[in-house]
């Protein structure tokens, strides 16, 4: 009879600190072994706890078993005394799979209800099959993290109860309190990727790895901390920098977007954007065109339509030759395509588009950035240097050209950066490089 103590115990844990007197808690009933032990605990449970017990039924069509199935668990409510609603669905596969369909049919019933707490049947053996079935899609620190025992349904709170406990606990309670439940067919079907990881992968693993359910559900609950702690991290920055905070789907999207190797993310008037493992904080400003215009020596030319300026700093031995103002014109352009420099007397010209790559410099500033021309010819390139026929000899006076932009705010995760956030480039890039960004100039 240890199995009949421990589900209870177990669930009560869950729901001791949630305040459930008065509250209304509606059981998912499939008609299947996990729902009616759910149901039949959290029935055992509710004169403990205080709250209103009441059990959905979701009737998909997809077995000629359906009519049944819903006939069976109105017949188990009438027993128990438990309110009872079916709700009967048209799964529309579009595309994905009929799992998935069917999840999503099933959710947008949920979310009508008028309940305060939905409580689903998931046991340890559900869990870590997501897991394992995440990981072989690929999935990030989110779909790793499996399912927690507490989650958001729309403006309800998701639980579920027995996810810590495995499928044979579940089995062994039903046995002894002589509980009924139906068999759905479909869980026959390998060509379903759950029931193929439950038939097939997992019998294969526990051969092996007789633990492999408990191991994989306690990495789960790892990624989740880490998930979290991403999540908090980048909560305090956005807050720090005097923006506002995201809703918790908001977050979760711009953490899962930041996994993209062109993430471009809008948020509150600026811009996330990730380039090679990096991620840069633009403000969101709206381009202007810009126009060519002349440098005739100035130290300081305002480009404005660029949000920045370019400054020139006085030495001996670097940078543009003085000594050239006075001979040639130079402007300041925009890369057109095509352009090419050489900054190494030993080498040939190169295109800007591989020096820029070589360089690092993300792609969505190589269009904005100013080129120093002196007629056709390229003379400097912010980040790259100077052409070496335009570049200042030994003891010669020279000006060193330094470009400021001014829409790029402090770097990402500031102080925060060698503690933490190797966490954030664990969502962001999945690897353990940590999140910098590229200096200016």
């Amino acid at each position: 009879m240890a199995a009949s103590r421990k589900l209870p115990n177990v669930s009560a844990a869950l729901l001791a600190p949630l305040q459930l007197r008065g509250k209304r808690v509606a059981a998912g009933l499939s008609g299947g072994i996990d729902s009616v032990v759910l149901l039949h605990v959290l029935h055992g449970l509710a004169p403990r706890f205080g709250y209103k017990l009441s059990a959905i039924h979701v009737n998909h069509g997809l077995s000629p078993n359906a009519g049944d199935w819903q006939r069976f668990c109105s017949s188990l409510c009438r027993e128990l005394g438990i309110p009872f609603k079916a709700a009967k669905v048209k799964v529309k596969k579009q595309g994905r799979g009929l799992e998935a369909a069917a999840r999503e049919a099933r959710r947008a019933v949920l979310m009508k209800m008028r309940v305060d707490f939905v409580a689903f049947g998931h046991h340890l053996d559900d869990q870590a099959e997501t897991v394992l079935f995440n990981l072989l899609r690929g999935a990030g620190l989110e779909g790793a993290s499996g399912m927690p025992a507490l989650g958001k349904l729309g403006g309800k709170t998701l639980l579920r109860p027995l996810l810590g406990v495995p499928r044979s606990a579940i089995r062994t309670y039903a046995d002894a309190h002589g509980l009924r439940w139906i068999e759905d067919e479909s869980n026959a079907d390998e060509s379903l990727t759950r029931n193929f990881i439950r038939r097939r992968v997992g019998p294969l693993l526990e051969s092996r790895f007789v633990r492999w359910r408990e191991n994989l559900a306690r990495a789960a609950r790892h990624f989740a901390g880490a998930e979290l702690d991403a999540r908090r991290l980048l909560r305090t920055y956005l807050k720090g920098k005097g923006l506002r905070a995201p809703s918790e789907a908001k977050l979760v999207e711009m953490l899962k977007q930041f996994g993209s190797a062109s993430a471009s993310i809008a948020h509150d008037g600026v811009v996330f954007r990730r380039y090679r493992n990096k991620v840069f904080l633009e403000k969101g400003k709206v381009k202007s065109p810009f126009k060519s215009c002349a440098w005739n020596g100035e130290s300081r030319l305002d480009l404005p339509s660029l949000d920045g300026e370019l400054r020139f700093r006085r030495v001996r031995g670097q940078g543009i030759d003085r000594t050239l103002l006075g001979k040639n014109s130079f402007q300041v352009r925009l890369r057109s395509g095509g352009e090419r420099l050489r900054t190494d007397a030993r080498r040939p010209s190169r295109t800007l588009k591989n020096l820029f790559q070589e360089a690092g410099v993300p792609p969505w500033e190589r269009e904005r950035l100013p080129l120093l021309y002196s007629g056709d010819d390229l003379v400097w390139v912010p980040g790259l240097g100077v052409a070496v026929a335009y570049r200042a000899g030994s003891g010669v006076p020279g000006l060193v050209p330094e470009w400021r932009p001014l829409n790029r705010v402090d770097a990402p995760f500031g102080a925060f950066e060698a503690k933490q956030s190797a966490t954030l480039a664990q969502i962001a890039t999945q690897t353990r490089k940590g999140w910098t960004r590229r200096a200016g100039g």
